[in-house]
């Protein structure tokens, strides 16, 4: 095996960190993991800088012991690297390297003042988890270390910059940092200006350089090998891809960066990305980011969506074990997955909320997870599973309610992609009745945004001159790819709308929790 003809991705996402090792055909070769939690700590959502470290270095310590288990061999280099990880948040450091704050992940709510105002000043939306309202919002705190700031990025810039000592990072994941110009493929200069005249702050001083998927974005250099592989085994001078975000590689994962083309990501937080062929208005509920190689996206992002499914499956484990059975996980999840097709189409009268955190689509800045029912409900195991599994997209469905019905954005092809979906047509037939429309799912979409990152990775490598992201994908990587779609009956349909509405009626009760829990 020539691994010096494969492509590496390693995403850092919330619950896990991956890395993926295809090919030449593109096909995942070996893979290595890490599992994690954030952490709410004095209020704020984050991961210790260690707790990244040793991660993203035990994750990799992963793939190797895979790569020597399947052939015999030690991982001393690949043809290319691109790291991903979870979009937005706030990386200060000052001018020496040195880490200003904590790591602010996109999990807070904690900048609804400096969206509000940034979304008036630029005519953008600027939602809360955005690098640039936790930048305004810190100023507008007058917290010490705004004004040692030399330069500002999100955890996988901060990667990437560890690995090749380039400040840059793709364009997808720019944009989750600060509004960008899809004709120039970088910020938006009469914005940067806007923000600049308004703080007295050269903002692109402090921000990574934007690059479109493909270009040249620095080496792996002898520190950064060291820094991922302390063992010393593994090679610098690996060419590094420009990073992106966990949104950019789900669209990559699920070849859908064309216009027209979407797919809903949903796992501990869920996002829809629809490629679009018109300007969108301004909508709190909608953000305008990009595709890996520039392209308009709107993205509904919802904070919360498999957090308190987890927890009630781990609640029913706990059940089996005190009852003396030994259930796999994976099978336990499978088979309450697989009863909730069997309840109601409305759920019968049974109400959730899976809000661990805040959620900006339906204005609340904190979360409780709540379970509520009628004296008269019908409360069966299939219509309560149903029931979690709707709430966990129902934040989502506000959000494309506006696109569909207010914005008339056209979705040719839709791709579900995560854990949501790993039980086979259960969570594509939820999604499709949320979303009234078939909904796809690849073979490959449960290795998600890490084989994204190296499907971006292998573009860096192998396009032809001239060959566009979209067409590399069409025609050198999903040509063969097999799929399954899945389109909900009218009742789904109708029954998820009942559900909806129940829940837009029941908002008061979250909004209560969060005052009195």
């Amino acid at each position: 095996m020539d691994f010096t003809k494969t492509a590496l991705g390693i995403e850092l996402g919330s619950t896990r960190i991956k890395a993926v090792l295809i090919d030449k055909d593109h096909m995942p070769i070996a893979s290595g993991d890490f599992e994690w939690e954030n952490q709410l700590v004095n209020g704020i959502w984050t991961y210790s800088m260690d707790m990244v470290h040793e991660g993203i270095r035990t994750c990799f310590a992963n793939l190797k012991a895979d790569v020597k288990a399947k052939y015999d061999t030690d991982l001393t280099e690949v043809g290319a690297i691109g790291i991903s990880a979870m979009m937005h948040g706030y990386l200060p450091f000052d001018k020496d390297g040195k880490q200003l704050a904590e790591f602010r992940t996109w999990r807070n709510t904690i900048t609804g003042e400096a969206a509000e105002k940034l979304t008036d000043l630029l005519g953008f939306n600027i939602p809360q988890r955005w690098s640039i309202a936790h930048l305004y919002q810190a100023l507008l705190n007058k917290e010490d270390h705004v004004g040692d700031i030399a330069f500002l990025t999100t955890l996988a810039g901060y990667i990437h910059w560890r690995l090749t000592g380039a400040k840059v990072m793709g364009v997808g994941e720019a944009s989750g940092m600060f509004p960008i110009d899809s004709s120039t493929c970088d910020y938006d200069e009469g914005m940067v200006q806007k923000f600049n005249n308004l703080t007295g702050m050269d903002l692109r001083s402090i921000l990574p350089k934007v690059l479109p998927a493909g270009a040249d974005a620095g080496n792996l250099t002898e520190d950064g090998a060291k820094f991922l592989d302390p063992t010393g085994a593994l090679k610098a001078g690996i060419p590094v891809a420009p990073c992106e975000g966990d949104a950019g590689t789900g669209m990559v994962a699920t070849n859908s960066v064309r216009i027209r083309t979407g797919n809903v990501s949903a796992g501990t937080s869920d996002f829809a990305m629809i490629v679009t062929d018109h300007p969108l208005g301004v909508h709190r509920e909608i953000d305008m980011v990009t595709t890996p190689d520039g392209a308009p996206v709107a993205m509904v992002h919802c904070n919360n969506c498999t957090s308190d499914i987890n927890a009630w499956v781990s609640l029913f484990g706990q059940f089996a074990s005190l009852m003396g059975m030994d259930v796999n996980k994976g099978d336990l999840f499978t088979k309450l997955f697989q009863i909730a097709l069997e309840g109601d189409p409305d759920c019968g009268g049974l109400m959730s909320f899976n809000y661990f955190s805040g959620e900006g689509v339906t204005d609340l800045d904190e979360g409780r997870p709540v379970f509520a029912r009628m004296q008269n409900s019908t409360f069966t195991l299939g219509n309560f599973m149903r029931t979690h599994l709707y709430s966990a997209l129902a934040t989502l469905k506000i959000g494309m309610d506006i696109l569909q019905s207010e914005e008339q954005v056209a979705i040719d092809k839709l791709y579900g992609h995560g854990g949501f979906f790993k039980t086979p047509g259960v969570g594509q037939k939820i999604l499709s009745a949320a979303v009234n429309a078939p909904v796809s799912v690849m073979e490959t979409a449960g290795e998600g945004g890490p084989y994204g990152m190296a499907l971006l990775a292998s573009y860096m490598l192998w396009h032809d001159d001239g060959e566009t992201l979209p067409d590399y994908l069409d025609n050198k990587v999903f040509a063969n790819a097999t799929s399954t779609t899945v389109m909900a009956d009218e009742a789904d349909v109708a029954g998820f709308a009942k559900f909806l509405s129940s829940y837009i009626m029941a908002l008061p009760m979250e909004k209560t929790a969060t005052e009195v829990l």
